[in-house]
Order: C-alpha cells, then structure tokens, then sequence
C-alpha cells in the first residue's frame, strides 16, 4: 500500500463532502438511530455510539443535533426502522466496488444502486464477488501537521492499545486495528489529545487497479457521484488507484 496517501484521498472526500455537509449529516443521524436501537441510548455502554459520536464530532456535527439524534432514536418507539444492506460489483475495468447502505425501502435502494452502476458502465455482482478482496479494519488518519508526539512515541501508543500496525506516510499516520479493537484504540489515541483526520472501520483493498483510459475514469467517476448523490449510501469502498 506504499506510495498511496490515504490522507490525501481523505482530503479529497472531505472537500467534496463539505460542499454537501448535509448528507454527511443525515448518514451519521442514521448510523446514530441504528446504533441506540442496537445497544441503547448511553454511550458508555453502547462502544458502537460511542465510536459514531466521535465520527459526528470528526466531521464537525454541533453536539445538540447529536444529543438529538440520540434522544429522538431513544424515545420514538414509531420511528423508522432502517436495515443495513450490502452491494458489491464491478466497475470499468474489473474495478472492484462495495456499498453500504441504510435504508428502510430496499427495493429502492437497490434499484438505485443498480443505477448507478449500470450509468458508469459496471454491474452488480453477487454477494461476496468482491469483498473477498479488501480486509475489514478499523483505520484511524492523523495530519502530521496536527500531530505533537514523535512518530516512535505514537506508534508503541498504538501498539500497546491493540493496533495491528502504523503506517508513516509523507504527510500522514495511519493505524490500522481489527474491528473489534477499533474503539479501544481510539480512545486511547483521544486520550492523548492527537486529532484525528477519521476514524473509522473501513475495507480496504489488499490490491489496487488503475485506469489509464480517459472513458474508464469518467465512468468510474460517474459510479461513484451517483452513489455519493443518494441518501440511502453511507460508504463507498473501491480498489481505484486514484
């Protein structure tokens, strides 16, 4: 994974995020909803909340419109029910996709999806026709710009919190830690006051694919805009070497 800077990829997202901060809102105000329906409205008790009030205060969500979110999912035993769904396809060039989404009408979910794939030149495939090709892990990015403590310090704080590895990128950290420690480790790394690019379970791609075509980029490109224009998607992951 040498020679991709993951943080600028995050950087890119972001931008393009902050032009439609709304829709970063409304997939955390689900993820929220889901997560107190699961374990309850308590973050001390509920480490998935938890995890997602830190991703709501990353992406700087204001504190009442969590508290809301969390009071509404608590209290509203009528509100909607959304149930997690996967997708997985292929894009121009066997470029492999994977989509997770939120929704409470499947049906239109999946017909956007297939939508999206379809107007950018891919397919859906079966379940698991892809996804066999990224590892799930927790990934939390720190700017080093943002980061106070020697690289040697952070990487044995990580360590000794459970994280699997550190990666030193030119202008990033990136910690990497199997799913089930993800919250552990980032706490620890709160804890220590070093803010935190994202933080996040994540797929990513054990190989990458480029696209030297003109066509294949816009195609890939037109994928991945009408995935991130509907509601219902709250990640996209790709093995597209931008």
């Amino acid at each position: 994974m040498s020679g991709h800077s993951k943080f600028a990829n995050i950087k890119h997202k972001k931008e393009k995020n902050d032009a439609a901060k709304g829709k970063i809102f409304t997939i955390i105000g689900r993820e929220i909803a889901v997560a107190v329906k699961e374990g309850g409205p308590d973050p001390n008790s509920n480490s998935k909340l938890r995890d997602i009030i830190a991703k709501a205060k990353s992406n700087n969500m204001p504190n009442d419109t969590i508290e809301r979110g969390i009071k509404k999912a608590a209290g509203d035993a009528d509100s909607v029910n959304y149930s997690v769904v996967t997708y997985e396809g292929y894009g121009p060039n066997g470029t492999a996709i994977i989509v997770d989404a939120l929704t409470d009408n499947k049906n239109r979910t999946a017909a956007n999806v297939r939508n999206a794939f379809t107007k950018g030149g891919g397919n859906v495939g079966t379940q698991g026709c892809v996804s066999f090709m990224f590892d799930k892990k927790g990934q939390i990015i720190i700017d080093k710009e943002e980061c106070e403590m020697d690289a040697d310090e952070l990487m044995m704080a990580a360590l000794d919190a459970g994280a699997e590895d550190f990666n030193e990128e030119e202008d990033s950290f990136e910690i990497l830690t199997a799913p089930d420690d993800f919250g552990t480790v980032r706490e620890a790394i709160e804890a220590l006051k070093i803010p935190m690019v994202e933080a996040d379970v994540t797929m990513i791609p054990q190989t990458w694919v480029e696209l030297t075509s003109e066509d294949d980029i816009k195609k890939m490109n037109r994928i991945l805009d009408l995935l991130d224009e509907d509601d219902d998607v709250q990640a996209v992951y790709h093995n597209w070497d931008e």
